[in-house]
């Protein structure tokens, strides 16, 4: 979680020649005793981030072909994202979504939150068809914070009107994962 932002913080990133002006408790006097020249010691700033899981729970997502459905393989692995997620002590949020957003849990960094996303995606189930691009359209509205959007999906959808909305989503300075669910066997 590298941040944009140098500073003077626990991890050493990098040197630099010095600028009248600096701050003269970062010199780094040994790089001065090796080479008679000035240098500041950056160190970089880890920030944490914000990860929002939308799963699409359409009814393309029933299909399979043999015992694992396509919205069970993409159930698991939301789960198991927003576990990784947590245990890496970054905030998870899960969206299901159909047409619109029908589930939301909000973004929270507790790991006793993992519990209350099993029990949201154990619960779901695919009523209607999808309209991913317009979940991603308000999502963009929506986020507030800089982050993740990891999109789950069969992406059987337009196919132009979702990359507007994956457009929109990274102008607010979002990045976008995207992972497509074929049959999984």
């Amino acid at each position: 979680h590298r941040s944009p932002y140098h500073g003077y913080s626990v991890e050493f990133a990098e040197h630099r020649e010095y600028v009248p002006g600096d701050d003269l408790r970062h010199l780094d006097w040994r790089v001065y005793g090796k080479s008679d020249r000035y240098y500041i010691k950056q160190y970089e700033q880890e920030t944490n981030y914000v990860a929002h899981i939308l799963v699409d729970g359409s009814e393309s997502m029933k299909y399979g072909s043999g015992k694992l459905t396509k919205l069970q393989y993409g159930k698991m692995m939301a789960a198991c994202l927003a576990y990784l997620i947590l245990h890496q002590r970054d905030a998870v949020a899960l969206g299901l979504f159909d047409q619109t957003l029908k589930d939301y849990a909000p973004r929270s960094d507790n790991k006793a939150c993992i519990h209350n996303i099993m029990t949201r995606l154990a619960a779901f189930e695919p009523k209607n068809q999808t309209n991913i691009a317009v979940v991603l359209h308000d999502m963009a509205r929506q986020l507030r914070r800089k982050g993740i959007v990891i999109i789950i999906s069969d992406f059987f959808d337009d196919e132009q009107a979702v990359l507007d909305g994956i457009q929109h989503l990274r102008f607010g300075g979002n990045e976008v994962v995207l992972f497509h669910v074929m049959d999984p066997h």
